[in-house]
C-alpha cells in the first residue's frame, strides 16, 4: 500500500476512533458508574462533601469529557426533542436574567448551580447509548442500594439508637429528612415495582428491596410521599393496560385501605401540616412580583398560622416566587414535555417505569420538594431525574442498537 495511502487510512481510523469514543467500554463503564453513584451515594455515601465530589468525577466530569465525540448524539436528541431542550434552553436563560434583580448572596454560585444541571441533564442522551436494557438494569441495582440504606436506616434508628417504632423514622446521609427522604426511597419503589427482573437470583434481591424500601417509606411516616406513590401504582393500567399493571393497581388498593385502617389515628393526628395556609401565603408572595419573581437565588419566608417557613412545600408556588409568572411556564413546558417523551413510549419496558416516576414525581411536588436550583440533593429525584430519563429516549428516536433489546451488561 502506498505511503500516502496507509497515512490517509490511518487517520480516518483515528478520527473513528476519537469520534466513537463514547461507544469504549471504558467510557460506557465511567458513564454507568456516574448514574449509580447518583442513585446509591445520596443515601450511602459518608458525607455529602464526598457524594458531590463523586459526582464531580464520575458524572460531570466523563459528560464534558465526552460531549464531543457523542456530539452526533447531541444533535439526534435536540432534533427530536426539540419542545424540551428548547424549553430547558429558555427556562435557564430567564434563570440567569433574574439574577439581575435577585437578592441572592452569592450569585456566581447560583450560574455554577445552573451549569451543573445542564451538565447533568447532558449526561442522559450519552447514557441512553449504552441501551435502554442497560439502563433500567442500573436502575435496579439502584433500587437495591437504596434497599440497603433503607436497612441500615432501620438498624440505626431503631435498634443502635433505641428509637420506639412510633417514631417517625430518620434515614442516613442525604435521606434523613423524614418528607425528602421518603421522597427518594418512593421514587425507587416505583420504579423497581415496574421492572421485576428475569433472573430467579435477582428477583430475590428485587423482593428483598421493595419490603426494606416500604418499610422505610411506612414507618417515615410521610404521607405525601405514600400519596403520590400509591395514585401512581394504582394508575398503572391508564398506560400499560396488561395483567402485570392491574395486579399492581389491585394490590395497590388492597394495601392502601389495610394501611389506611390500621395507621388511622397516626395518619389523620398531624392534619394538614398547614399545606392550604402555605399554600394560600405562597399565592400572596407570588402576586407581590407576579412576572418577574424575586430572582433565583432569593431567600424568602413564608408565614402562616403564626409560624415562619423558609419555603412554600410546593415545587410550582416555589418557582414561581423566584422565578416569576414566566419561570413556572417554562418549567412546566420542560416538565410536560418530558410527559409527552415518556408517553410516546409509554408500552414499553422502559416507559411503563418511567410514567409511574414521573406521576409520582408530579404529585410529590405538590406537597414538598421546593427546590429547582439547588446542588444535587433528594429533591432531584422528583425532579431533574424524570427529565434526564426522558432525554435518554433519544436512542430510541434515532434508532439505535440496544434500545429495544436486551444488550450485554457492563
Amino acid at each position: 500500500m502506498p505511503k500516502k495511502i496507509k497515512m490517509h487510512h490511518a487517520g480516518v481510523v483515528e478520527s473513528m476512533g476519537t469520534s466513537m469514543l463514547y461507544t469504549r467500554r471504558w467510557a460506557q463503564t465511567w458513564l454507568a458508574t456516574g448514574f449509580v453513584w447518583f442513585l446509591v451515594a445520596i443515601a450511602l455515601a459518608p458525607s455529602n462533601k464526598l457524594y458531590q465530589q463523586g459526582l464531580v468525577a464520575f458524572l460531570w466530569l466523563p459528560t464534558l469529557a465526552l460531549m464531543w465525540s457523542a456530539r452526533a448524539v447531541l444533535a439526534e436528541a435536540w432534533n427530536s426533542q426539540r419542545v424540551v431542550y428548547l424549553s430547558i434552553f429558555l427556562l435557564f436563560c430567564w434563570s440567569a436574567l433574574s439574577l439581575a434583580w435577585s437578592a441572592a448572596e452569592d450569585q456566581g454560585r447560583e450560574l455554577k448551580r445552573l451549569l451543573y444541571i445542564f451538565v447533568f441533564l447532558l449526561f442522559f442522551p450519552l447514557l441512553g447509548t449504552i441501551g435502554l436494557p442497560r439502563v433500567i438494569r442500573l436502575m435496579q441495582w439502584g433500587g437495591v442500594g437504596l434497599g440497603v440504606a433503607a436497612l441500615y436506616s432501620l438498624i440505626l434508628f431503631y435498634g443502635v439508637q433505641g428509637e420506639p417504632f412510633f417514631v417517625r423514622l430518620v434515614g442516613v446521609g442525604e435521606i434523613s429528612h423524614p418528607v425528602l427522604g421518603a421522597y427518594v426511597i418512593a421514587a425507587a419503589f416505583a420504579w423497581m415495582v415496574q421492572w421485576p427482573p428475569r433472573e430467579r437470583w435477582f428477583q430475590i434481591l428485587w423482593l428483598a428491596s421493595l419490603l426494606l424500601l416500604g418499610a422505610f417509606l411506612v414507618l417515615s411516616q410521610s404521607r405525601g410521599a405514600a400519596l403520590g406513590l400509591l395514585i401512581s401504582l394504582a394508575a398503572s393500567p391508564i398506560w400499560s393496560r396488561d395483567r402485570r399493571s392491574y395486579l399492581i393497581a389491585a394490590a395497590t388498593i388492597v394495601f392502601a385501605v389495610l394501611g389506611f385502617i390500621a395507621m388511622y389515628t397516626r395518619i389523620m393526628v398531624r392534619g394538614s401540616s398547614y399545606r392550604p395556609e402555605i399554600f394560600q401565603a405562597s399565592l400572596q408572595l407570588i402576586e407581590q412580583h407576579p412576572w418577574t419573581g424575586l430572582g433565583l437565588g432569593s431567600f424568602y419566608s413564608v408565614s402562616a398560622m403564626g409560624q415562619q417557613f423558609d419555603h412554600t412545600h410546593n415545587m410550582m408556588t416555589h418557582i414561581a416566587i423566584q422565578l416569576g409568572i414566566p419561570g413556572l411556564l417554562l418549567w412546566l413546558g420542560v416538565w410536560f414535555g418530558a410527559l409527552r417523551e415518556i408517553w410516546r413510549v409509554r408500552t414499553t419496558e422502559f416507559g411503563k417505569g418511567l410514567m409511574c416516576l414521573w406521576l409520582f414525581s408530579t404529585l410529590a411536588m405538590q406537597f414538598d420538594a421546593a427546590s429547582l436550583a439547588g446542588t444535587p440533593r433528594a429533591e432531584w429525584f422528583i425532579s431533574w431525574l424524570p427529565v434526564g430519563l426522558a432525554l435518554a429516549l433519544v436512542c430510541v428516536h434515532a434508532r439505535r442498537p440496544g434500545c429495544d433489546k436486551i444488550s450485554g451488561s457492563i
